[in-house]
């Protein structure tokens, strides 16, 4: 399972490595900036909106590598972001530091926020700028202090300590003010625009794109201690990138909401194909479905706990149908359900996510449809097996017939338009006595007289 799990995580980067590969091969890329075709300078604007996660992760740095090839002058990662994974903000903090192509990171459009993952992202870039009315901070891990052991409070200090450490990096590289940074990250401070160019935090506020590009045009940038630019971007023509649509969909895959649905139709989808060999639909469906929820675990902060318990509901709903429990099984697999989708995901990303879950609004429908789905089949199940057989030698026992001959005791009886040999097991019965079918024995039907088994039943 872990196989198709990376395979699946890995799979968008394939095309673009060979792509990148290919480029490669042709001949190295330019690491200054040149001014494009038309002789006038480029800046790419790459847009990031929502959380910072591995899709916007090999987001950044495909347009990183195109704003590189393309002899680009600037690159502006304009964001707007609560927060995001750690491992995908030290990827993206290591591509800012080591470009040698100047980057901005710009907190646009206003009411925007650099949450977070944002402030460590806006902090690493060569210039880092935000637009009125936006907003920088509260980078405290939320994963401390959920627990009241010494060992979770050991581990929330070295979480602590951790980021601490990583942004004071960060913010000495760039020269900006480290002990805002710090106490960023230690006391969840959050700041406006202004207060962060007072601070020393941002370089500049600019309504828009094209004023932020105004207001660079002939500054020096520092690439490292040894190299610098002077950037020139008089009438520059701007080149937008914003998500295509394998971008869009990996990162709405990426939904804890719809992570959990595509999960419990995976589940459903198997159920009926195991149950039922040979449909091939259900099976292809939720093997499709399971994929892409673990695709989407990857990115989310899932509970394995909670995985095990909606799968242990299955097995209990299953085992309801084999084994006489009286409906314990189906009651405990539905506490089993419950249990386990509201444990689905722990509830906040560690140490730069803010908390995250699945909705009420999807999942107590999709729970109760779910419980609802499986009590039905198992119903029905139930009924089918305490049902009468209706076919077969079997289905003749219970029913009504003559008989042909007399029985001392066996004979020929007429049941069901056919003509059996018959046996009355201490009993003589004469031609054209309705009888009953008892028993069935190879080819001959144990039968008693209708008389004799109302006797017993009154």
């Amino acid at each position: 399972m872990r196989f198709f799990t990376v395979l699946v995580h890995r799979a968008p980067m394939v095309a673009f490595y060979a792509s990148l590969a290919l480029s490669l091969s042709g001949g190295r890329l330019s690491a200054r900036p040149a001014e494009d075709q038309a002789g006038m300078p480029r800046v790419d604007v790459a847009e990031i909106n929502g959380m910072v996660g591995p899709v916007s992760g090999q987001f950044v740095e495909e347009c990183l590598k195109n704003a590189e090839s393309s002899g680009s002058s600037l690159l502006i990662i304009q964001l707007d972001t609560p927060g995001g994974l750690l491992s995908t903000t030290r990827d993206i903090v290591k591509l800012l530091l080591g470009s040698k192509l100047p980057v901005a990171v710009y907190v646009a459009p206003p009411g925007s926020r650099a949450g977070s993952a944002g402030v460590f992202i806006t902090m690493a870039a060569n210039i880092a700028a935000m637009a009125p009315g936006t907003n920088i901070g509260a980078a405290h891990p939320v994963s401390v202090g959920m627990g009241g052991s010494d060992s979770a409070s050991v581990m929330g200090d070295k979480i602590i300590n951790d980021a601490a450490a990583f942004i004071k990096t960060i913010a000495n590289q760039r020269n900006r003010n480290w002990a805002w940074a710090d106490s960023a990250v230690r006391y969840s401070v959050s700041i406006t625009d202004k207060e962060a160019l007072e601070r020393n935090v941002i370089d500049l506020v600019a309504e828009t794109v094209e004023s932020l590009i105004d207001s660079l045009d002939g500054r020096i940038i520092a690439l490292s201690p040894s190299d610098s630019v002077k950037l020139k971007l008089e009438g520059a023509n701007i080149v937008t990138h914003k998500y295509n649509w394998r971008y869009k969909l990996l990162d709405r895959l990426s939904d804890p909401n719809i992570a959990f649905v595509l999960f419990m139709l995976g589940l459903i989808g198997l159920y009926f194909e195991l149950s039922n060999p040979g449909l091939i639909l259900p099976g292809v469906v939720g093997g499709i479905s399971l994929i892409l929820a673990f695709y989407a675990f990857q990115t989310l902060p899932i509970n394995y706990a909670g995985i095990l318990l909606i799968v242990f509901a299955i097995v209990l709903f299953i085992a309801e149908i084999k084994v006489p429990s009286f409906g314990l099984l189906t009651v405990g697999g539905i506490i089993s359900m419950v249990l386990g989708s509201i444990m689905l995901f722990k509830g906040e990303f560690s140490p730069t996510m803010p908390e995250v879950g699945v909705s009420w609004e999807v999942l107590i429908p999709t729970l109760v449809a779910t419980v609802l789905f499986f009590l039905f089949v198992v119903g029905k199940a139930i009924q089918i097996q305490r049902k009468k057989a209706t076919t077969g030698t079997q289905g003749l026992v219970g029913e009504m017939g003559q008989t042909m001959t007399g029985l001392t005791p066996y004979g020929k009886v007429f049941v069901h338009g056919e003509i059996w040999r018959a046996f009355a097991p201490g009993r003589k019965l004469k031609p054209k006595t309705q009888v009953r079918v008892t028993g069935v024995s190879g080819l001959t039907l144990t039968v008693e007289p209708v008389e004799e088994s109302q006797d017993k039943s009154g």
